[in-house]
C-alpha cells in the first residue's frame, strides 16, 4: 500500500509542489493503481519465457565497408576552432 509519505517523497524527487488535497488524491489514486496491478501476480506465468520485446525483432546491421575518407583540410575549413589537423573543443572537466 502506498502511503502519504511515499507520495510526498516522490513529489520531492520530482520537484513538485502538491497541496494537501492533491497529496490525498494522489495517495488514493496511486494506491488503486498498485492494487489493480497486483492482479497480475495471480497470473500463471510458469510456461511463459521472459521477453525483452513483445515482437520478434532483430537488429539489422549493415556490413562495414571501407570507403574513401574526407580530406582533412576540406573538413576543417568549416571548423569554428582548430589546432593543426584537429578540431579544437572546450575543455570539459
Amino acid at each position: 500500500m502506498i502511503t502519504r509519505e511515499d507520495v510526498e517523497h516522490v513529489a520531492l524527487l520530482a520537484r513538485l509542489e502538491l497541496s494537501e488535497e492533491e497529496k490525498q488524491v494522489y495517495t488514493e489514486q496511486l494506491g488503486k493503481i498498485l492494487e489493480y496491478a497486483s492482479v497480475l501476480n495471480e497470473l500463471d506465468t510458469e510456461d511463459v519465457p521472459p521477453l525483452a520485446h513483445v515482437l520478434p525483432l532483430q537488429n539489422i546491421f549493415r556490413a562495414d565497408e571501407v570507403k574513401a575518407h574526407l580530406d582533412p583540410e576540406t573538413v576543417l575549413k568549416h571548423a569554428p576552432d582548430r589546432e593543426g589537423k584537429h578540431f579544437r573543443v572546450p575543455r570539459l572537466v
